[in-house]
């Protein structure tokens, strides 16, 4: 089964490779980053199910990064396990009260730490079964489990790609996504890629959506994504 995406911030080299070793390991794809000015980069242009978040990072310290983690629409709920050798309890206070999951203390356990990162996983997995079954979109609401749309009250027919694509797209509105990235995602990493075969999926759904159909917006040059309001 394929596991989550891990972005790892921490400008100790030792520390981010014995982090980024122990979630190969256990199956994770794992991104990393040095700075905090990279992590915001990474996390902007390459979605994450988690970030492991070291706090004393060189320009933009890691609580900088959480708060603006936390005000980005497309990171905000974005799990952030923080990482730090301020172990003092004002500190992790701190770290929780601006939106991290879990706080861990340097010298650390890789296996707690692992431990740690799956447990947030799983109950982020369980609140977001429960929470986003239904996506509503201004008029447009797409039931998830019953992979049922309506637009504008009306009931759509969509075919199981067309329906994983707008679902892509939708819950992540203003993040543009290339063609790759598209078919990827509702896919997967060996299914033949050709700009046409994600350009006839998208006319397709334009057509159903009707007039709705303006709420995916094509970025020239790059690819596509769902309009925020």
């Amino acid at each position: 089964m394929t596991k989550e995406k891990i972005l790892v911030v921490d400008d100790e080299e030792d520390i981010l490779e014995l982090v980024r070793y122990n979630l190969i390991r256990e199956g994770y794809t794992v991104a990393c980053a040095a700075a905090g000015e990279e992590a915001l980069k990474s996390a902007a242009s390459d979605p994450v199910d988690l970030i492991v978040l070291d706090l004393m990072l060189p320009g933009i310290d890691g609580l900088e990064v959480a708060r603006r983690l936390k005000l980005n629409p497309g990171t905000k709920d974005t799990p952030i396990v923080m990482l730090s050798a301020k172990g003092e309890e004002a500190d992790i206070v701190t770290g929780l009260e601006l939106g991290a999951d879990d706080y861990v203390t340097k010298p650390f356990s890789p296996r707690i730490l692992v431990a740690r990162i799956k447990a947030v996983i799983r109950r982020r997995s369980g609140a977001v079964a429960q929470e986003s079954n239904i996506l509503n979109v201004r008029e447009l609401v797409i039931h998830r489990g019953r992979r049922h749309v309506t637009a504008g009250g009306r009931s759509l027919e969509l075919t199981y790609t067309e329906f994983q694509v707008l679902y892509f797209l939708a819950r992540r509105p203003g993040w543009v996504f290339t063609r790759s990235q598209i078919v990827d995602a509702v896919r997967g990493d060996d299914y033949p890629v050709t700009d046409r075969s994600v350009d006839v999926q998208i006319v397709g759904l334009r057509k159903k959506l009707g007039r709705l159909g303006t709420y995916i917006e094509t970025v020239r040059g790059v690819g596509y994504r769902f309009i925020e309001n």
